[in-house]
């Protein structure tokens, strides 16, 4: 058996050779910053983001040019970029990759991570009572005079998770270091450079402090939740603890509900990214006076975001609309919202009943998950309501087997319905630093497409800047299918014929599926190739 080959790595002195032929080639001067002497006030003058990002420290100020290191003094662009971000000259001096990255590790990284950004941050830690006698404050939670580095770490992590609309943090924990990562437009970025492995058990402390859960259980999964009070309103974290081979990983989801709550008075089926035709169509069926209309898709597709949009637009004052989730993540005035509560006995079914007391016009059901709520729901929507609800599904046609492999009627479970509409998010591609590209013919069979007609096409991507993080993508939109149930659509439902032939009946009656509504939204611009092969299904080209 041959042996596995052994991967070597560069030497110091390979890499500071290297370094110095590059240094000669562009003729800047070579540095090494082995024994260099850190100039705290020059570092705390550069946003500290910035330096992670381009790999480059400042070495001096001179009057009107700042001295940089960098380890490829080739990438000119970036150099430019470097200049006009901090708004004077450069002149660029060449280290070695390794040194420049052990030096901003030095730079106090762990207490400094985007330490302008936390200046004058405070807020309150609101316990779960709502008690404003037991709110726990920084103050609080530290006995030192001075807020400790884990302590200011782990609160600039929370600060800046909220100035760039990361929905949840991740903190994931390895043999030798702690990485922490924002899920920004549904997709993880590292937050910083990785955490000495020894900081892991505090960090895990003070985010158990701040949720109010047992510091001293380590074994078994914890759920908690904290509130922020910040800049005026108040921010819920819900917390997931989970134990790992190499320790406790931690996932914060961020529900910035105030915020939130007032986009969402202004929230209308416009903004969501429906198709011309599509939001036409559902239109019609969100004004039907009774009947049930489901949206379906996985976790963290939009789907309670449409049908929030939904109940935007057809609220009014003559008309009673209760909903029931799980939980109320936004809150939108003029509707009844209830939260589940499961650990007293709320759940949906019994939710779902005491609302039918109350006299409502339209419902909203969180989600459907057992029988008993897919039947009462069901008989709402043919005793004269309008029921919004969500299921989980891969697609529209997958929706009907769901219902009917729970149990329900068939008969009653068509009757009752009007529309299905699948949804998935994409992400947008960053207006800053759009451009256009051509894809080869082994990149558009491989996506589905016929080279023939998309040979010559220009497909848009981005190329990273820094309004979008270097990702090339700012912002999400929403691609749908909407299958109308149609009386030959019902009868075929009835007949429990196979789904492929419910979806070649669809679409002779002209229903757009998810992949097609993907191609529409890369032919319009608004977003990649890649970013619809990652979402949809690829299906061979027709």
């Amino acid at each position: 058996m041959a042996e596995a080959p052994i991967l070597t790595l560069p030497t110091e002195q390979d890499e500071t050779a290297r370094a110095q032929t590059l240094a000669r080639r562009y003729r800047c001067e070579f540095v090494n910053l082995k024994n260099f002497r850190i100039q705290h006030e020059l570092f705390r003058s550069v946003p500290v983001d910035m330096m992670f990002r381009y790999n480059f420290v400042p070495l001096e100020q001179h009057e009107d040019r700042l001295v940089i290191a960098v380890s490829d003094p080739s990438r000119l662009m970036m150099l430019d970029e470097i200049s006009s971000l901090l708004g004077q000259r450069v002149v660029t001096r060449v280290a070695t990759l390794s040194q420049i990255t052990d030096l901003l590790k030095k730079t106090e990284q762990s207490q400094r991570v985007l330490d302008e950004a936390s200046e004058g941050l405070t807020f309150d830690v609101i316990s779960s009572e709502d008690n404003p006698d037991e709110n726990i404050s920084i103050e609080k939670l530290t006995s030192e005079e001075d807020i400790s580095p884990i302590i200011r770490l782990v609160d600039t992590t929370i600060f800046t998770s909220l100035e760039r609309r990361a929905s949840d943090i991740h903190i994931e924990t390895y043999d030798d270091c702690l990485v922490v990562k924002y899920r920004i437009d549904g997709v993880l970025q590292a937050a910083m450079a990785p955490i000495a492995r020894e900081h892991h058990s505090t960090i895990l402390s003070r985010i158990k402090v701040m949720s109010e859960l047992d510091i001293a259980e380590r074994r078994v999964p914890q759920d908690g939740r904290f509130r922020v009070r910040y800049k005026g309103r108040l921010i819920d974290f819900r917390v997931s603890i989970m134990p790992t081979v190499h320790g406790e990983n931690a996932v914060l989801r961020v529900l910035d509900k105030e915020s939130m709550s007032e986009k969402f008075q202004k929230l209308t089926l416009d903004v969501v990214g429906f198709h011309e035709d599509d939001v036409r169509r559902f239109r019609r069926y969100i004004r039907e006076p009774y009947g049930m209309v489901l949206v379906t898709g996985p976790t963290g597709s939009g789907k309670t975001t449409t049908l929030y949009a939904a109940l935007n637009e057809i609220k009014s004052d003559e008309d009673k609309i209760i909903t029931i989730e799980d939980p109320v993540e936004y809150q939108i005035r003029g509707i009844t919202q209830i939260p589940v509560n499961e650990k007293k006995g709320l759940t949906f079914a019994r939710g779902l009943r005491s609302i039918l007391r109350h006299d409502p016009d339209k419902i909203l059901v969180g989600e459907i998950r057992d029988q008993e709520t897919a039947q009462i729901a069901i008989n709402s929507a043919l005793t004269g309501h309008l029921v919004f609800t969500t299921v989980h599904a891969n697609n529209v046609v997958d929706v009907l087997g769901r219902f009917l492999n729970m149990g329900v009627e068939a008969y009653n479970f068509v009757s009752a319905l009007n529309c299905i509409l699948a949804q998935r998010l994409v992400r947008t591609i960053c207006e800053y630093c759009i451009r256009s590209v051509r894809y080869d013919d082994e990149m558009l069979i491989a996506s589905g497409l016929n080279p023939a007609e998309w040979r010559d096409f220009d497909f848009k991507e981005g190329a990273g800047c820094i309004e979008c993080g270097g990702t090339g993508f700012r912002g999400r939109t929403a691609i749908h299918e909407l299958l109308d149930l149609t009386d030959p659509i019902r009868e075929i439902i009835l007949e429990k014929k196979p789904a492929s032939e419910v979806r070649k009946l669809a679409q002779q009656e002209g229903m757009t599926f998810l992949r097609e509504s993907a191609i529409d939204r890369v032919k319009r611009g608004m977003t990649t190739l890649k970013e619809i092969n990652k979402v949809t299904f690829i299906e061979a080209s027709r």
